[in-house]
């Protein structure tokens, strides 16, 4: 079952009236069998990684809420001694639960890559044919994040299964996420809603913004971006570019628009699910680009890797290292330079089992920590040139060099090889072939002038918008403001133009969410 079938429509709208009418104290038995329900449909083995995720991080909070617990209770007398005793089992029961949520996720995603990219060192191993399940990695961060918590003291574990299973599958999320944080979401799922007219109001606007985004503009540039990579050797330098400049889109709008419609399901149930984008076509710099695109998987690394690594043993070693041997600024950067890197390599291997994934964490992270050590040197360059930071012009300037950055790097992550990727890149800065502008290739492409049109139109639209945002404008009050007439009419207008160029369109394609595979 995905978002854009009847089914789901269907089922939600059987969802919202049932979990109204029950009492406020049995509606979280409601979206759980719902969430259950909608996960299963993917298949019983869909349902065992489910089962065998919730299991194992539940009983894992639990010891360590227990072992907590034990070490508050500590006599005085022997409360140096038994201190040590608790924290080493604290910290057995964490790895031991690391080991096997991320061993399966290794199992399922990396081992066939592995294998194969080993197989000249370690002789012939067996790969299996593994079934992914929707949503893996999303939900195992999530619960595994619960479980760090939980060790850190952070809060108590939850002691029932099933509310704490409800966590793990809330459905709407389950599919790309967002990866929410316990103490955010589940009382939320917990303490059950009352109906209100607003939040189903709110959840409508919000989802249907999210599917004009996937239906109007993502499904239509994925038809140029798959016509395109699918038979580079037909196309030049300009034509890939043309590609990456629409997979741009495509998975900017498949991907904000997918959460957009999750949060607008859940909002529908009177739950608030975390951000997950915030205008990164606006960034200016690499590093604002990556707090301003999947913001909770960003928070997640800073939270449960950077931090780690950064005050660990062997990174404060590093620091003692680099001070000793680079003076000045350069030697106190670079353990937190090296933090980066390792998160952002982390990052290209959450992607997939890919070199050009691989290849992706090493772009972003050279580029991010080489920033970190020259940001003196950017410092003393703007200084002699006299520019200044809040300048339209410069902040344009940055918003352009941070597009361009990222505009490299979907290169690599697009095309289905990282050297076929490089040559793609090359040949577009040596070789672009510009006569192809004139021989009707780009209607060769799949897509008509109305789609064109219906591309560059909707995405301005989107880019005019977040604009407003970025300006501090607030849409969504700005239109209660409004004669009702003027609400109602932005609520059925996303529905006519999904009509008339989204579900009743012709030549409509079905694509599956780009970040559901990760």
């Amino acid at each position: 079952m995905n978002f854009f079938s009847l089914s789901f429509l269907l089922m939600l709208a059987g969802s919202l009236l049932l979990y109204y009418v029950v009492p406020l104290r049995l509606r979280w038995y409601v979206l759980l069998g719902v969430s259950l329900g909608f996960y299963l449909l993917g298949g019983v083995s869909a349902g065992l990684f489910l089962l065998f995720t919730a299991g194992t991080n539940y009983a894992g909070g639990l010891v360590l809420s227990r072992l907590n617990a034990k070490r508050a209770s500590i006599p005085a007398e022997r409360k140096k001694e038994e201190e040590q005793r608790i924290k080493s089992h604290k910290r057995w029961v964490l790895i031991l639960d690391l080991l096997l949520n991320f061993g399966l996720l290794f199992m399922v995603k990396y081992w066939n890559f592995t294998v194969q990219s080993l197989s000249g060192l370690v002789g012939a191993l067996p790969t299996v044919d593994w079934i992914m399940p929707v949503g893996l990695s999303f939900y195992m961060f999530q619960s595994v994040g619960y479980v760090v918590d939980c060790y850190r003291g952070k809060y108590a574990a939850e002691k029932n299964f099933l509310k704490f299973s409800l966590f793990v599958s809330f459905f709407p999320q389950m599919v790309q996420g967002p990866i929410s944080r316990f103490d955010q979401l589940q009382p939320q799922l917990i303490q059950g809603h009352k109906w209100n007219a607003d939040h189903v109001k709110y959840g409508i606007q919000l989802a249907l913004w999210g599917y004009l985004k996937r239906m109007l503009l993502a499904d239509r540039a994925a038809v140029v971006v798959n016509a395109i990579f699918d038979a580079p050797e037909q196309y030049g330098g300009f034509f890939y570019a043309f590609g990456v400049l629409f997979y741009c889109i495509q998975l900017y709008c498949d991907f904000s628009g997918g959460i957009d419609i999750t949060r607008g399901v859940a909002q529908m149930f009177g739950i608030d699910l975390a951000e997950n984008f915030r205008r990164p076509f606006y960034a200016t710099s690499l590093a604002d680009y990556w707090r301003r695109w999947h913001i909770t998987l960003g928070s997640w690394m800073r939270d449960y890797v950077f931090y780690p690594l950064s005050f660990s043993k062997p990174f404060a070693k590093l620091g003692r290292w680099a001070r000793k041997h680079f003076k000045g600024k350069v030697g106190k950067v670079i353990p937190t330079a090296a933090a980066t890197f390792v998160v952002y390599l982390i990052i290209g291997i959450w992607h997939g089992a890919n070199f050009r994934y691989i290849a992706y964490g090493f772009y972003n992270g050279i580029i991010l920590t080489s920033s970190v050590l020259l940001a003196g040197t950017y410092a003393k360059w703007k200084k002699a040139l006299h520019i200044r930071d809040k300048s339209p012009f410069f902040t344009l300037f940055c918003i352009l060099r941070t597009t361009a950055i990222v505009f490299v790097g979907r290169y690599i992550t697009r095309a289905p090889r990282l050297l076929l990727g490089l040559q793609m890149l090359r040949k577009t800065l040596t070789s672009p072939c510009l006569y192809q502008l004139g021989d009707g290739t780009i209607w060769n492409l799949g897509l008509s002038l109305t789609d064109y049109l219906v591309v560059a139109l909707g995405f301005l639209a989107m880019l005019c918008l977040e604009w407003k945002q970025e300006k501090g404008t607030e849409i969504r009050k700005t239109l209660e403001r409004k004669h009702p007439f003027v609400q109602w009419l932005w609520l059925f207008l996303p529905l006519v133009l999904l009509c008339i160029f989204g579900i009743f369109r012709d030549s409509g394609i079905q694509v599956e969410f780009i970040y559901q595979q990760f």
